[in-house]
This record gives structure tokens, sequence and C-alpha cells, in this order.
């Protein structure tokens, strides 16, 4: 998954298109990420005992990795992401449109 926890994403797909975000939680397995702000539903719930109120709650919901483009932290812009090994060995991730590593 190119994507990971605290990168800034812009959402390119759905109802909050052009929103931007930073990135809490990565769920590679179902490439899913959940992003600050981004993709709020609302659940009914129902009280347990004294320790939860009943109502409406709205929370964020995981957003599928292809509806996010990452942004660059140099040119601020939403890019695709490329890898390149470096001299000592490490693998990092660079942006496509400057060349910027971005790890």
């Amino acid at each position: 998954m190119k994507i990971r926890k605290n990168d800034t994403v812009l959402v390119v797909a759905g109802k909050d298109r052009g929103k931007k975000g930073k990135v809490r939680f990565a769920y590679p397995k179902d490439e899913r990420l959940l992003v600050e702000g981004i993709n709020f539903i609302k659940k009914h719930a129902r009280a347990t005992g004294g320790a939860r109120q009943a109502g409406i709650i709205e929370r964020e919901a995981p957003i599928h990795i292809s509806d996010v483009m990452l942004l660059c932290n140099k040119c601020n812009h939403p890019t695709r992401i490329g890898f390149r090994s470096l001299e000592d060995g490490r693998k990092v991730r660079l942006c496509r449109s400057c060349g910027e590593v971005i790890d």
C-alpha cells in the first residue's frame, strides 16, 4: 500500500471530492483508509446500560484507497507515488511530478 498513516491526501472521487485530510488509520488488507473529516456516516446506537447514550452518532468511515491521491509536501499537488532504492539500500517513496523523496 503506497499511502500510509499521517500522509496528507486529497479526495478525488465520491461525495467529499476536493477535500483534504490526514490519514488516521490504514487498513491494507481491505485497501481502505480512515481520513480525518472525510466520509462521515450516521450510526444509530442503542444505549448500553448507563455507559453510552442512545441516538444518532456521526463518525468517520473508511474510504477506498483508489478514491484518494497523496499530496506532495514540496509541490503541494496531488500525485502518484513511485519507489526508488537509495545508495544505502533503503527503498523510499517519491513524488512522480517533482521527484521529491516523500519518506
